[in-house]
């Protein structure tokens, strides 16, 4: 049976339940946003790489089109809805993060699902994000090992959390959310 190009209920569900779970903790997360942005700017890499879970892990378990961006949508809705200070900060992560998650797996032809292609639209997802902010942050005014660190986090915690969404996914496929 050929697959179907419509987003099934199924996987709708699916990106529904990925996105609200990690729209909470996002929610619960926004403190340490402020934390990091407001003392401890070379640790905000680590922080907002956060934001790559919902993508990474509706990817990892469903192997689809337009899944991250659709899960970090409602992410970023659930987010928004207890934590409203932060909903343009959220809505423009969900765009980041999920629109570099989907261009990545639309350049491998939504065909390529190993670490490395998760892994490499996080080091993108991380670059591109931290190039806006080491201008807002006025990062070259820092001390030499915190603009250092603060380009090293802003690569290394989206791959960080990488990690972590692929396993959490792994789990969620072993344990059968994806079966027809």
């Amino acid at each position: 049976m050929p697959r179907s190009r419509v987003l099934s209920t199924r996987i709708l569900l699916v990106c529904a339940a990925v996105g609200v779970a990690t729209g909470l903790v996002s929610a619960g997360w926004a403190g340490l946003h402020l934390l990091a942005a407001t003392g401890a700017i070379p640790l905000y890499g680590l922080v907002l790489g956060f934001h790559v879970l919902p993508g990474v892990i509706a990817q990892q378990v469903l192997r689809a089109p337009w899944v991250a961006l659709i899960t970090h949508a409602i992410a970023a809705l659930i987010g928004l809805a207890f934590v409203p200070a932060m909903a343009g900060r959220y809505l423009l992560a969900a765009a980041v993060f999920g629109g570099v998650q989907e261009g990545v797996s639309a350049l491998t032809r939504y065909r390529h699902w190993e670490p490395w292609r998760f892994l490499l639209s996080s080091a993108v997802t991380g670059i591109v994000v931290a190039i806006p902010l080491w201008f807002a942050f006025d990062v070259s005014a820092l001390p030499a090992w915190g603009a250092i660190g603060f380009g090293l986090l802003f690569v290394l915690g989206p791959v960080a959390w990488t990690v972590v969404g692929l396993a959490v996914g792994g789990a969620l496929r072993r344990a059968g959310v994806i079966r027809p």
